[in-house]
């Protein structure tokens, strides 16, 4: 008979769909430990405009993923899934059920699914990637993406939302090595754990009643001067970490490219625009068990984990 595979919890949703709050009333009834799968919480610094947890709520549960690397630190999805496969294994292993809570699609994938990756390295590289961001700033993200799909269309058929970093990734390969990126790839081994995917969704009026809540807050909680301290930090402002909505419209308002009104409103705006490419992710995702926010949440939630275990 063929064990049985041990299950992680996966609660997913947008920016600003109370996935935070709603992990921190989970852990009032499960024993549970929370992995965050955040592209961007991962950065120390990055507090206020990541919507990290604040210092109480890290005590009250113990969080995975949260300030582990510099802004200027590389990392990966694949870096996360190796090292979070890990961490469920030692969660377990004490007993308490893993709890991944995050809004970065590809993180969940990795973890969850397998990621394709591939390991090359070349002197060339830099030069190569120094002439793609620069056609991807004049060009258009569009442009670079037809690119792509023109010399590898099953490559750019797995960037569904044509990331400008995962694009230019596989066109240094193909320019580095003259082989299709798709196919010199290679998939982790699937999990070893079945996944219980719960998803936070809200109708449109109310939710982005939230995110223009949330940016008020952050603005008021000191997202500019949070953001004028990393740079102090010496961390230059053009670091991929930086190029996050809210962190990106202060660095606008620093070099006075904006004003303060307009800098946050665009962060409301860029908020939208950052949840639907979030959505687009999570709808290819099968088996979600989709909770509408404006519900009795925390009831439904438990009872779907309940039957689900």
């Amino acid at each position: 008979m063929e064990k049985k595979k041990p299950k992680i919890i996966v609660l997913l949703g947008p920016t600003a769909s109370g996935k935070t709050e709603l992990s921190l009333k989970i852990s009032d009834y499960l024993d549970v430990e929370i992995i965050s799968a955040d592209s961007r919480q991962i950065y120390k610094y990055l507090d206020i405009g990541t919507a990290k947890p604040s210092p109480e709520e890290l005590k009250k549960v113990e969080h995975h993923f949260i300030s582990i690397i510099n802004p200027d630190e590389y990392y990966s999805a694949g870096m996360f899934a190796k090292v979070a496969n890990e961490t469920i294994k030692k969660i377990y292993q004490k007993g308490k059920i893993p709890l991944v809570v995050g809004g970065s699609g590809l993180y969940i994938k990795a973890l969850c699914e397998g990621l394709f990756e591939s390991d090359y390295e070349n002197e060339q590289k830099k030069e190569i990637r120094d002439i793609l961001l620069r056609m991807k700033d004049e060009l258009g993200n569009e442009h670079i993406y037809e690119i792509l799909k023109s010399y590898d269309p099953e490559a750019a058929a797995m960037y569904p939302d044509k990331n400008p970093s995962r694009i230019i990734r596989a066109l240094e390969y193909i320019y580095i090595t003259g082989k299709k990126f798709s196919s010199s790839i290679k998939r982790i081994s699937p999990p070893f754990f079945e996944t219980i995917y719960i998803g936070l969704m809200s109708d449109r009026v109310n939710y982005y009643s939230r995110i223009n809540q949330r940016t008020e807050i952050m603005w008021n909680a000191g997202l500019l001067t949070e953001t004028k301290k990393i740079l102090e930090k010496g961390f230059s402002p053009d670091l991929n970490s930086l190029n996050t909505v809210g962190y990106k419209e202060c660095i606008s308002l620093i070099r006075a490219e904006i004003d303060e009104k307009t800098a946050i409103e665009k962060i409301k705006q860029h908020t939208r625009n950052y949840a639907k490419r979030q959505m687009t992710w999570f709808r290819k995702i099968p088996n979600v068990h989709w909770i509408n926010t404006d519900d009795k949440l925390l009831n439904n939630v438990l009872t779907f984990i309940k039957d689900s275990f």
